[in-house]
């Protein structure tokens, strides 16, 4: 939710100092339009004011979100002055504050608008807790029951969803199920009395698990589990029709429920992570040759190439989170100059020493020269500069530093071996990885290293963490020829996953946020 205030306005009013509005426009993603969000109250006569009306905006990591703020005089047409701002630029500031130049008066200086980020706790708690059963009936015909637990959190419509199911204990009537955990959002939306219903079934093989139960209760009663057992008694309401002397099911006991906060990705943010950005081409000569239209790499005046419009995507987003805007940026699989050696992580801007690029502009800059000065050749190594960034996220572990590296390639990878066991270290460090394939390739071996489906693994090592996101570049060139928007997509899909790696470096390594000082 940004707050504002404005700092040295122009003066417009004759007899008295200015009466100022700021008006929110929110830019419609993957389009020029800009439509109305909402405007601060007016504050009297004064060039420095201090709203209070907040705006309440969705934030999306992945999106690049343009707000506009413009300043007005209430009930005049006196425009003030403008700024532009994404709004991940405001929450990647320093303390979430950022000022900006009011601009848009010829020949006139506007004053500042300060922006003020702050996230709104949504009900961040998780909760542990653990349940067991006694003398629940007997649904088998040769055995006892497989009991399992299904947890239903109530809708504001009385229609009751799913939200966890335990696992089934084979073969008993005094079932001690294991300890889970679950967001209170997902139990209860954050509303500590709404019901929560549980289930008790019978699992059979054929999915037709038989009912042995049900009760009732909520977040706030179950949370009083944390000073005693409580007892719930399970009732079968056709049994307890049907039966006179029905008493109950069996019974469910809670062992055990404890709450803790979960940390979110702007927390660290505002604490002062930085996130720094490596970004790797590819350069062998299976892209083809540069100067030749068919050529992944070729540009032409009206059009970037594929590996231009990737880095940018994701480039221009992710800049806003790395206060320096100096970007490392590397070629592999090129013979360089003067000697003509092969190289896996030759410096875009040939500077050995300082790799650093000064924005993504610098970047785009260093990799056409690079395309003019050196031979596509081979073999497509990964290994090498994946190992490059891991070395420099080791030095710094505490938290304070996350690395996200960018390889763009067109996918015929010769290092595989080498490629996973370089992943399965990087995988304890601060960083991650995101692999955009260009051109018509099979992307199998991509698809591996990307592990969402199997956890990767080298030589008997387990990636700790999942790092890796890959995604082919064609998927996302749409035939309407909206390029804005495919790219929109792209950087949305690709960026999706670091949030929650970051914050699963973190909770791995028991890292908390830095709190950031109060003004």
């Amino acid at each position: 939710t940004p707050g504002s205030s404005l700092r040295n306005l122009l003066d417009m009013d004759t007899f008295s100092k200015s009466d100022p509005v700021v008006v929110l426009f929110v830019q419609v993603s993957g389009s020029s339009e800009w439509k109305e969000f909402g405007r601060t109250e007016v504050i009297d006569n004064t060039l420095n004011p201090d709203f209070v009306r907040k705006f309440v905006l969705d934030y999306y990591f992945e999106e690049k979100q343009n707000l506009r703020f413009d300043v007005a005089l209430f009930g005049a047409q006196d425009f003030l002055g403008q700024a532009f701002v994404a709004l991940g630029e405001v929450i990647g500031s320093q303390r979430g504050r950022l000022e900006r130049p009011l601009t848009g008066v010829p020949g006139k200086r506007c004053g500042t608008i300060l922006l003020l980020a702050e996230e709104l706790s949504n009900c961040r708690d998780i909760v542990t807790m653990q349940l067991c059963a006694n003398k629940l009936d007997k649904k088998d015909f040769f055995g006892k029951s497989d009991p399992f637990l299904v947890f239903y959190r109530s809708n504001e419509d009385g229609t009751f969803t799913i939200c966890h199911k335990t696992e089934v204990v084979k073969n008993t009537l005094n079932p001690v199920w294991q300890p889970f955990t679950i967001p209170v959002r997902a139990l209860c939306n954050g509303d500590y009395d709404r019901t929560v219903k549980i289930d008790v079934y019978d699992w059979d093989r054929d999915g037709s698990h038989d009912f042995i139960g049900e009760f009732a209760t909520s977040y706030r009663e179950l949370s009083r589990a944390q000073s005693q057992f409580t007892v719930y008694e399970v009732l079968n309401p056709r049994k307890k029709c049907k039966k006179k002397k029905y008493v109950n099911s069996g019974t469910v006991t809670l062992l055990s429920f404890s709450v803790e906060s979960e940390f979110t990705f702007v927390d660290y943010i505002r604490g002062g992570t930085q996130l720094n950005f490596t970004v790797a081409i590819d350069f062998t000569a299976s892209n083809g040759l540069p100067s030749q239209p068919t050529s992944l790499h070729y540009a032409s005046p009206y059009q970037l190439s594929a590996y231009a419009l990737a880095l940018k995507a994701v480039g221009e987003i992710i800049q806003d989170y790395d206060s320096d805007k100096l970007f490392p940026a590397y070629g592999f699989g090129a013979k360089v100059p003067p000697d003509g050696k092969i190289s896996h992580q030759f410096p875009l801007n040939n500077n050995v020493e300082n790799p650093s690029c000064a924005g993504i502009e610098g970047v785009l800059e260093s990799y056409l020269q690079s395309l003019r000065t050196v031979q596509l050749y081979g073999p497509t190594n990964f290994a090498p500069v994946i190992n490059q960034v891991a070395g420099i996220a080791a030095q710094v572990t505490d938290g304070s530093q996350y690395h996200v590296l960018l390889i763009i390639t067109d996918g015929v990878i010769s290092d595989m071996l080498q490629t996973k066991e370089a992943i399965v270290t990087a995988s304890s460090l601060p960083m991650s990885i995101i692999i955009v394939g260009v051109g018509p390739a099979e992307f199998e071996a991509m698809e591996e290293l990307d592990g969402d489906e199997v956890r990767l693994s080298s030589r008997g090592r387990y990636a700790e963490r999942d790092i890796v996101q890959f995604v082919p570049f064609r998927d996302y060139v749409d035939d309407s020829g909206n390029q804005v928007l495919s790219m929109a997509r792209l950087a949305k899909d690709v960026l999706a996953e670091i949030p929650e790696q970051l914050l699963s470096y973190m909770k791995t390594r028991d890292i908390k946020p830095h709190r950031a000082d109060p003004e």
